[in-house]
């Protein structure tokens, strides 16, 4: 039997939940158990917990359908407990470390109290310093064990549930388990302080709460709301039928209508129903209210009397004499001539136009990306809408005949930007751009991450030094409505980075399609556009951005690669687009495209791909063509850019860490061998996951059409998926 068994639910975390997971099995007190609890077998969360699972016997996964809530997987969790002891730990928190030694050191000295309560600390999600909201309490309790009677204040409702840990029998015994509907935490937190007999304190912090972004979920307007009145009446009842002492029945009562009065001074969390709420909750305080009961002081005394006396009015006179204007103004739009802003200012008061348009690919660079596929269906299967393209003026020429466009900055620019109702971009609209009521931004992404983003940089000192305000970045993030998703890794590590309200969209990139759908003399085409030539294996380099770079290194002699790889080998070379200074920097047998307007053209035109951590790896995948990792600095780069995964023990195909071993592979063929094969399906399975050709149909037809999800096309299964072909036998001899 374990010393104790911590419970995690995941539901709508599964892009933290390793985080949480690690923190447990990290500690130096090992004798635990650790249960996952997912959705379903196939849920995100799922392969995390299995994953920990298969490295760790300790590590016990269950499932607990979402529609149990959060009661239900921590049920779920305790029917499958062994240990002495129970703790719960949400999916995105983390125990910090030291703290099962802690707990246990505690334990041992109290001797088997019930519940032992614990300090944690509350940790904003970005900017500000952690809070302790269980210290000034617990500073008064006694130093070993004790009665519940000798601190009526501690009543466990004002914790939650992973603040402290349950004697297993005890939970057993008295059959206590989680109350079903939301406010769980303050049902059993109620429950549990009624039933015990023996508690103590920790004074120590255990558990680090990461506050969401987004703000708790009980917080959001609904009918859900009037669970707290359900809790309430629950703990109270049971309260009463155990005879509590009155001392201990006032302290309950006035903690737990400390959260209803919290609910009924904001009647903007109850859009309907928030006299039956108040009705109601007069009802229940006159029932349980205890003898001897006194009303606090100042404006919550108040509240306290006209609750009591059910006066519906005159609580919400003073909640409106009370209430503090709050909110905060928009953000003016800046574009920089004073005539110009004016007119953003007017034409956003217009009405946004139904049926208009707006993409933007690199922050102006041109037609290119998600963005440019996703305008080219929509021309299909939308020709009702309008669509216009953002361009820096330097790349007005290169724009496509017939694509509409308008000149970054330019009167235009910021017209059609104030009235579009759909806004498309694979980077961000400008910093000044307001996002009007009514509009849909649908976030692209332009790649799978491998290196950290967002708001991940932020612990990495180069790259947050470049990155600029990471408050303003996530002001940016709060225009989106969807954001696109490739694979399941991609969709929890946009969770992560860019925290926020929009929706995943799983549904593969847009300009991935064309790898599906392109023919042999489309191939054959674009070999003879970029001068390949005829009977040759053409070998795209394309290395990544290096932060603590200055400039564009290639990091490697590729004239020399090309000697030592074969004579008929010739290199394309695509620097990162942050260097693409328009000139060519081709000789011999290398072949400067850097410059080209499509990246997906260049992937096509390659028979094999060499890069060091570029997430064009992930798209070329979908080609299932031979892949070669060079990685002759990655441990530089993962120090400095900071990374989700380890790339060269999940590569997606033969690994080098010097020139001569990358020329090697290619000498006797191992690049394109049986085992590089095997490390590009299973790389494919994991990231190729919804790319089938047919992500800009499911794009157009849910954002711009408005279809449901269930109406967009499936995803076809990936070993019924036929890539464009390859140019040329890719095995040497």
């Amino acid at each position: 039997m374990p010393r104790f068994s911590i419970i995690v639910p995941s539901h709508g975390v599964a892009a933290r939940l390793s985080q949480a997971l690690d923190s447990v099995l990290g500690q130096s007190f090992a004798d635990l158990q650790l249960i996952p609890v997912c959705d379903a077998p196939d849920s995100p969360a799922a392969a995390v917990a299995a994953g920990h699972a298969a490295r760790d016997c300790r590590v016990t996964p269950v499932n607990s359908p979402p529609s149990a809530g959060l009661s239900g997987a921590r049920n779920a969790g305790m029917r499958a407990a062994t240990g002495t002891y129970v703790l719960f730990l949400d999916g995105d928190d983390l125990l910090l470390p030291g703290a099962l030694a802690a707990l246990d050191a505690r334990l041992t000295e109290t001797a088997g109290v019930d519940v032992l309560y614990a300090e944690h600390e509350r940790a904003p999600w970005w900017e500000g310093e952690p809070t302790n909201p269980a210290a000034p309490l617990f500073a008064r309790a006694p130093k070993g064990a004790f009665a519940p009677a000798d601190l009526p204040e501690l009543t466990g409702v004002q914790l939650p549930a992973w603040s402290a840990v349950y004697r297993r029998a005890f939970l057993g015994e008295h059959e206590l388990a989680f109350p079903d509907s939301h406010f769980t935490d303050l049902g059993w937190g109620g429950l549990t302080t009624v039933a015990a007999r023996r508690i103590a304190v920790l004074r120590r912090v255990v558990v680090r709460h990461r506050l969401r972004r987004q703000g708790s979920r009980l917080n959001l307007p609904g009918p859900h709301q009037h669970a707290v009145l359900d809790q309430v009446d629950l703990v109270l009842t049971r309260g009463a039928e155990q005879d509590l002492p009155a001392d201990r029945m006032r302290a309950l009562f006035e903690q737990l209508f400390t959260y209803v009065l919290r609910t009924a001074s904001r009647p903007e969390r109850l859009p309907s129903g928030h006299r039956a709420f108040f009705r109601r909750a007069a009802r229940l305080y006159r029932r349980h209210r205890p003898a001897g009961f006194q009303a606090p002081g100042g404006s919550l005394g108040v509240q306290h009397r006209l609750l009591a006396a059910g006066a519906y009015g005159a609580f919400q006179a003073l909640r409106g004499a009370n209430r503090m204007a709050s909110g905060a103004a928009e953000r003016l739009p800046r574009p920089r001539m004073v005539r110009t802003r004016l007119r953003y200012l007017r034409d956003l008061r217009r009405p946004l136009d139904p049926d208009l348009a707006v993409y933007c690919a690199y922050w102006g660079r041109g037609y290119a990306c998600n963005p440019a596929a996703i305008h080219a269906k929509a021309r299909e299967l939308a020709p009702h809408i309008r669509s216009v393209f953002l361009v820096e003026a330097d790349q007005a020429h290169a724009m496509p005949k017939g694509v509409d466009f308008a000149v970054i900055g330019s009167r235009r620019y910021w017209e059609v930007l104030a009235r579009a109702t759909y806004l498309v971009n694979n980077a961000n609209f400008a910093e000044g751009i307001v996002k009007r009521p009514g509009s849909v931004h649908l976030q692209t992404q332009h790649g799978t991450p491998l290196k950290t983003m967002g708001v991940d940089q932020s612990t990495y000192p180069v790259v947050a030094a470049q990155s600029g305000s990471f408050t303003r970045l996530l002001g940016r993030v709060d225009r989106w409505d969807f954001n696109l998703s490739s694979n399941r890794h991609s969709t929890q590590m946009w969770e992560r980075a860019f925290p926020g309200s929009w929706e995943a969209l799983e549904y593969g990139y847009p300009r991935n399609d064309v790898y599906y759908t392109a023919t042999a003399e489309d191939v054959a085409r674009i070999r003879r556009e970029l001068g390949v030539p005829e009977g040759r294996t053409a070998v795209l380099y394309a290395p990544t951005h290096r932060d603590h770079h200055t400039g564009f290194e290639p990091g490697l002699d590729l004239e020399a690669f090309c000697e030592a790889a074969g004579e008929d080998v010739v290199v394309l070379l695509r620097a990162h687009y942050f260097y693409d200074q328009g000139s060519a920097r081709s000789s011999g047998r290398i072949i400067d495209v850097t410059a080209h307007r499509s990246s997906e053209d260049v992937c096509l035109a390659a028979d094999a791909l060499v890069t060091d951590y570029s997430s064009i790896m992930f798209d070329y995948a979908n080609l299932d063509r031979p892949i070669v990792v060079y990685a002759d600095d990655w441990d530089v780069y993962r120090e400095t850019r900071g990374v989700y995964f380890d790339l060269l023990a999940e590569p997606p195909g033969a690994v080098a860490r010097t020139p001569e071993e990358l020329a090697a592979v290619f000498r006797d063929g191992s690049y394109a061998g049986g085992e590089a094969t095997a490390l590009r399906a299973a790389f494919r399975e994991r990231f190729c996951e919804f790319d089938d050709g047919q992500a800009a149909e499911r794009v157009v037809r849910r954002v711009l059409l408005g279809e449901p999800p269930e109406a967009v096309p499936p995803v076809i299964p990936l070993a019924e998926r036929v890539p464009a072909p390859a140019a040329a036998t890719l095995v040497r001899s």
